[in-house]
């Protein structure tokens, strides 16, 4: 992994953020703009962008490589839900339920699929779906626990209608049965999926906007938080990882992800569900702005 190319591509997403920064200061991207945006990407533009990926010739490795990205996602997510429980026991319960949240589900979709497509193409994107599952499945059920201590009943239904689970299903029976889409139509397909990689920047960008200065660093709990998201986590992943006869790409993929700050969700469970929604913001805003260092420094490693 050339770490010039790597930290080019952090810095050019980077610069996208400033330009979302900017819009929301001069109201060019309001809130309801920027919650319609994140519709638009969640619902179209990230979709898209899975389908698209999908478009390989069927291998073996491809498959393998796919379930082992699944497989260690489901631990990392397990392993972290049960750090969360066990790290934030002294917090009080509002500032600990939101530590929980961050410390499970980073924005491995926002950020992650940008960086991974810069490295890797769109086998990055392919394989960061199959990390993804665990996180949409768990967000859904865990996330909302992790705020209203009680499960959503319409969780099942959340599920396999969100539109990631679903392009990712549409995807795969595409490679099992080695369907290709038809060129103008693949086309369409690419052009959406590409306006995922700055849509997701702008967004970000807006987000950072709307928290004070002053507020953004202050307090314990955002120290201890964004510590343990952008290094503890990633570390100890990779300390795993490496032990394991995994294939690089793999480990690195799986490293990447589990490195990227806080997810931008964070902030609308917790608003949603009564959560502090100000600390998710401040935490996703702190992170984000750090992981300008903890990336690179990360992907060094890996």
């Amino acid at each position: 992994m050339d770490i010039n190319v790597v930290v080019g591509q952090v810095i050019l997403l980077f610069m996208i953020i400033i330009v979302g920064f900017y819009a929301r200061k001069r109201k060019i991207i309001t809130a309801d703009a920027a919650d319609k945006l994140s519709t638009l990407l969640l619902q179209i533009t990230m979709p898209m962008l899975i389908l698209s990926s999908f478009q390989f010739e069927l291998s073996k490795e491809l498959l393998r490589n796919a379930v082992l990205v699944l497989v260690i996602s489901f631990s990392v997510h397990f392993f972290s839900m049960l750090a969360g429980k066990l790290l934030y026991r002294r917090f009080p319960k509002q500032i600990r339920n939101v530590l929980k949240f961050v410390t499970v589900f980073p924005n491995c979709a926002f950020m992650g699929f940008p960086i991974l497509e810069s490295i890797f193409g769109s086998k990055g994107i392919f394989y960061g779906t199959f990390y993804i599952i665990p996180f949409n499945i768990l967000s859904l059920s865990y996330g909302v626990m992790v705020f209203t201590g009680k499960s959503d009943k319409d969780t099942l239904k959340k599920i396999v209608t969100h539109p990631v689970i679903v392009s990712v299903a549409a995807g795969i029976l595409l490679l099992l049965f080695q369907l290709k889409i038809p060129g103008p139509v693949f086309k369409a397909i690419t052009m959406l999926g590409s306006m995922t990689t700055p849509l997701s920047m702008l967004i970000v960008g807006s987000l950072l906007a709307s928290i004070p200065a002053r507020e953004l660093l202050r307090g314990k709990a955002i120290y201890i938080g964004s510590a343990i998201r952008l290094i503890g986590l990633p570390i100890l992943v990779l300390g795993a990882l490496s032990l394991l006869p995994l294939p690089k790409e793999v480990a690195q993929i799986c490293v990447i992800l589990t490195a990227m700050p806080a997810a931008a969700t964070t902030a609308i469970f917790a608003e949603k569900f009564g959560g502090d929604a100000m600390l998710a913001a401040r935490l996703v805003s702190a992170t984000t702005i750090l992981s300008i260092l903890t990336i690179p420094l990360m992907l060094l490693w890996v």
